[in-house]
């Protein structure tokens, strides 16, 4: 007994040893990654053999080196205390357009010159400069496309869920999804009328809002916001709290959402009631919701499903896709949230991964529990989005009861 359970601790200690490493280097990661995001894309592009003229060698550095030190400060004045639109327009697309620059300097940098080497491709500043206008090339051509597909109205995606314990009056029901709307410092105003008149053509029995309505808050987005009060639902019009909301005084948006006709469902549930059969509609607040010290805030999900008859199916709206550990332990049916993006820029979604369980699509989870992940409907930060494209979800509950 006690040579295992040495064992056991030896084995623990050597598992917890990179953890505790890895979260020390994460501390630093806020200054680092700046510095790398800058950094080797001004190697790549200037510093590796081009032997371009000196005055482009001097301006292109000059550049690298007002970016690293403009980007922070922009978002700081921009994300910051004093919320300053426009700063937060100039970091926001500083990020994005040095993540995509980055991205593309450490992957042609080392795969295109070595292919060129290996074909035997000119010389040394040859292949320097091939990588270079290749790098340059490909990264306006995704920034153009990605700013597109950020701004344009999503595509509505949909799929049809089978539900086990759906009853077969509930068959059909139709549920449309949006989340992650992010009304910033860009002004959404007619992005969100169209948002909501694509909804409208969806005939949805039930609509939900799975949080991150805003960066800001409901008084400085209500413009933006608006729009969602012309939202048509045959049966409810749901909505819960995300991560964003508890940087812009949540409470506001709760009581914003209410004015606008939708159901927060803080901690609390509704019942779908449809040919004899009954769904239930729970939602929860984000799980940052506790640490944000506003009062009666927090992800409390026996609270939400209090009074539920435990025979019924659960609707699960959480904002996070980890909340589902909970869900699934508990039953829940289906889950959906938001929260990822689907990684917006790639490959930025190997990293949600790291935190998140699932970053877009359908995905099961313990013997029952299904989870739904969007990948948003709009975009946060960087007006950009690659291969991640932002979508309206219609999903249609089937019962595996129906005739036919």
């Amino acid at each position: 007994m006690t040579e295992t359970s040495d064992t056991r601790s030896a084995a623990g200690e050597a598992r917890e040893a990179p953890r505790s490493r890895l979260q020390r280097l994460m501390r630093y990661l806020p200054l680092i990654a700046p510095v790398l995001l800058w950094a080797v894309p001004c190697w790549v592009l200037l510093h590796t053999g081009q032997r371009w003229p000196l005055p482009v060698t001097l301006i292109g550095t000059a550049l690298s080196v007002l970016g690293l030190a403009g980007m922070p400060l922009a978002m700081v004045r921009g994300h910051g205390r004093r919320q300053q639109d426009r700063a937060a327009i100039v970091g926001d697309t500083l990020l994005g357009c040095v993540w995509v620059l980055f991205t593309w300097s450490v992957l042609l940098g080392v795969l295109l010159r070595l292919a060129l080497t290996v074909a035997g491709v000119g010389d040394g500043q040859d292949r320097a400069r091939i990588v270079a206008w290749a790098v340059l090339g490909v990264a306006a051509a995704l920034l153009t496309w990605g700013y597109a597909e950020a701004r344009r109205v999503p595509r509505v995606r949909r799929l049809d869920v089978e539900l086990p314990r759906l009853g077969a009056g509930l068959d059909g029901t139709r549920v449309v999804l949006i989340t992650d709307t992010h009304y910033g410092p860009l002004d959404r105003a007619r992005w969100s009328a169209r948002v909501c008149e694509t909804v409208n053509t969806l005939e949805a029995d039930l609509v939900c809002h799975t949080g991150d309505i805003a960066d800001g808050t409901a008084e400085r987005r209500r413009a933006q916001a608006a729009p969602l009060g012309t939202v048509q639902a045959t049966r409810a019009r749901v909505y819960v709290t995300g991560n964003h909301e508890y940087y812009s005084e949540a409470q506001g948006w709760v009581d914003l959402m209410g004015e606008l006709g939708w159901e927060p469902l803080r901690n609390r549930h509704l019942l779908l009631e449809r040919g004899g059969d009954t769904l239930v509609v729970a939602g929860v607040d984000d799980v940052t919701a506790e640490s944000s010290g506003l009062a009666g805030h927090r992800a409390h999900l026996a609270g939400a499903l209090q009074g539920a008859d435990p025979d019924h199916p659960v609707l699960l709206l959480a904002h996070q896709p980890k909340f589902i550990d909970r869900a699934a332990a508990h039953g829940i049916d289906l889950q959906l949230s938001g929260h990822t993006h689907g990684g917006q820029i790639w490959p930025f979604h190997y990293l949600v991964r790291l935190d998140q369980p699932a970053v877009a699509g359908l995905s099961r989870h313990g013997a029952r529990t299904l989870l739904y992940t969007s990948r948003g409907t709009g975009f946060w930060g960087p007006p950009f989005r690659v291969f991640a494209p932002s979508e309206i979800t219609l999903l249609v509950l089937r019962s595996p009861r129906r005739s036919g």
